[in-house]
């Protein structure tokens, strides 16, 4: 589904476990979420929630672990994507929790949007093409992806997704979720204004100072609440 600009599109909570995550969610958000699925080229697996937001009509909130009975399927030396594979990120979500870490834009034309950031010195990775199987049928993406596995500027740098026909969002339940505002920080808050600028992305706050995301967001059991990530 090719949307008309560059938007959010989902915010990425990394766990340990898929049954962390899911704990964590019903206790810091008050809600289940709902079923999301397996990524085969990374060996990975998600739950997933709608975010309602006036700026962003498909948005969600995916919480993703790396799948133990799983082997990825891509080969090679790459790595899994958002740096699960990263031994200071599972110190990390060993230490403090599943936490927000990530999140995802969609674009318009995803070749096109890496130029642009490969433009201005960015190397955003190698777009792929990826699926995975649900009950209404294959859904389809295609995601930028670099073989490290690298999220950028500590996770404060997006990475880039182009759906197919079907967005997921449109296959989810209300969830009494909303997503108000996304701000990002980071020492080189420069270079993140100039990427968002090469994305037409607009709506997001970045700011200058120690490497960070903060999600407000609307909760049907505890009000208004920010998440934060994790250093």
């Amino acid at each position: 589904m090719a949307e008309a600009r560059a938007q959010i599109d989902h915010l990425v909570v990394a766990a340990r476990t898929l049954e962390e995550g899911v704990a964590w969610c019903e206790t810091t958000l008050g809600v289940t979420p709902g079923p999301g699925g397996e990524h085969p080229l990374y060996g990975t697996h998600n739950r997933l929630l709608r975010l309602d937001s006036g700026t962003t009509p498909a948005a969600y909130l995916e919480i993703i672990a790396i799948n133990p009975r799983a082997t990825p399927t891509q080969g090679g030396d790459r790595r899994r994507w958002y740096d699960l594979d990263d031994p200071a990120m599972q110190a990390r979500l060993a230490q403090h929790g599943p936490q927000l870490v990530h999140w995802v834009a969609a674009v318009p034309d995803i070749g096109a949007a890496v130029q642009a950031l490969q433009a201005i010195g960015i190397q955003r990775g190698p777009v792929i093409t990826a699926s995975r199987q649900t009950p209404q049928g294959l859904l389809q993406w295609r995601i930028s992806v670099r073989d490290d596995g690298q999220r950028l500027f500590n996770g404060a740098m997006p990475t880039l997704i182009q759906w197919g026909e079907v967005h997921p969002a449109q296959q989810m339940p209300a969830s009494g979720l909303a997503l108000r505002q996304l701000r990002l920080r980071h020492a080189g808050a420069a270079g993140l204004r100039a990427a968002l600028q090469a994305l037409g992305l607009e709506g997001v706050h970045v700011s200058d100072g120690p490497a960070g995301l903060a999600a407000e967001l609307d909760t049907p059991a505890h009000g208004r609440l920010t998440l934060l990530s994790t250093p």
